[in-house]
């Protein structure tokens, strides 16, 4: 089933737009300091908090937080947008409820993120990490949460696998206007950033998921680290630095593919 935007639908659309960008600038930059930590130019092993923290140390921090943090909530909106009303038609049938079961998802955690941005300034946030471990913590007291654990261990690999599939499936191009610039350039700029930004992805996701498998079965609420943990995890090896270097520099292709979709992509279903 088709669904075609109206000129109520317009401001929805343009809070996704921005949504993007807000999402496309948190990856560039978690990528160029991971990258720039990766040959020791200073930067930091980064995920999306330690972006947050990053930015709000900079000149005007707190003016680049409020700004992220409602471009975080413009996302989050978006996401709960594709979940409730499907406007690309994802549909009702198995595969449909999924993924937007999954836009849901990420909803919640973009919307947690924005949160956490604005709580920075307020000063009030504490330290993420450790919050988090304390959650996994009082889960793995009890038999359910191990299995709760367990499973979100699951949904992280289930989501990893899916970023591969999406560089096999390619189709980065779908829905994208050619509108200003040439399509063929469009489709060569976000297939390109598509695959890099993809696969990082997928690594990073299945080393996390793997962090809350370790967790559950060694009852260990420690194990539990985010991006910046699993660059950590990708440095050990012989080639870490190298690796976590283009690991990082998928991230901010990551982001350039953000931001092509954010410009290009139509939202909804024509």
């Amino acid at each position: 089933m088709n669904t075609y935007t109206t000129g109520n639908d317009n401001w929805k659309e343009r809070a996704g737009r921005v949504g993007h960008v807000a999402k496309g600038v948190v990856y560039g930059v978690a990528g160029i300091l991971t990258l720039l930590a990766a040959f020791n130019m200073g930067g930091q092993k980064a995920g999306k908090v330690q972006v947050i923290e990053f930015l709000q140390k900079q000149p005007f921090g707190n003016v680049l937080l409020i700004l992220i943090a409602i471009g975080l909530a413009c996302y989050a909106f978006w996401r709960f947008v594709q979940s409730i009303q499907d406007p690309q038609g994802e549909g009702t049938d198995s595969k449909g409820k999924i993924k937007r079961t999954g836009y849901f998802i990420s909803g919640v955690l973009y919307l947690a993120l924005g949160v956490y941005s604005v709580l920075q300034i307020s000063g009030g946030s504490g330290s993420s990490g450790q919050s988090g471990q304390g959650l996994v913590g009082s889960l793995l007291q009890s038999k359910i949460g191990v299995l709760i654990v367990i499973l979100i261990a699951i949904a992280l690999f289930a989501k990893a696998i899916y970023q591969f599939y999406r560089v096999y499936k390619g189709g980065f191009t779908q829905n994208l206007r050619p509108v200003e610039i040439p399509y063929s350039k469009a489709e060569s700029i976000i297939k390109n950033a598509g695959y890099a930004g993809f696969i990082a992805r997928g690594i990073l996701i299945g080393i996390v998921g793997y962090f809350f498998l370790q967790a559950a079965l060694q009852s260990n609420p420690g194990s539990i680290q985010g991006s910046s943990g699993a660059f950590s995890f990708i440095q050990q090896s012989t080639s870490g630095p190298w690796l976590m270097a283009l690991i990082a520099a998928g991230l901010v292709c990551y982001g350039v593919f953000m931001l092509v979709v954010a410009r290009y992509k139509s939202f909804y279903a024509r």
